[in-house]
């Protein structure tokens, strides 16, 4: 199966995993862990451990929980063992096909969302007799 990865997110994960997947949990703990904070930890896990895949596979468990997503094709540290780069990129887009901003973080999405749903509506073209 061919997957088109679009190059910003492709290129950002591929060389700086770290900030796509600090991204990724900010947006899944609802804001309560900063995406500088999991990125670290993410980082260092990588670099001292290489089982970084082990805490980011947890975060698509959460991601699929949330959003009630099925567990498919396989489950999801085999998915981030197997392709940490491949998995990321999916639920970064995943989270972006729900209309988060990933790049502005959770509390100013929340902050969008709020200024949208008090806005007047819109007047559809004008009054013809």
């Amino acid at each position: 199966m061919l997957v088109f990865v679009p190059i910003d997110e492709g290129c950002m994960t591929c060389f700086c995993p770290c900030v796509t997947f600090g991204r990724i949990a900010e947006i899944v703990d609802q804001g309560s862990i900063p995406c500088g904070t999991s990125g670290a930890v993410y980082g260092l896990l990588e670099y001292l451990t290489c089982c970084h895949w082990v805490y980011s596979c947890s975060y698509r468990s959460k991601l699929r929980a949330q959003y009630s997503l099925p567990e498919s094709p396989c489950h999801d540290c085999l998915v981030h063992f197997c392709c940490e780069s491949c998995a990321l990129c999916q639920e970064y887009r995943e989270l972006k096909h729900r209309d988060f901003d990933m790049t502005i973080g959770w509390h100013e999405n929340m902050a969008r969302r709020a200024r949208a749903a008090n806005l007047p509506p819109v007047p559809q073209g004008g009054m013809w007799r």
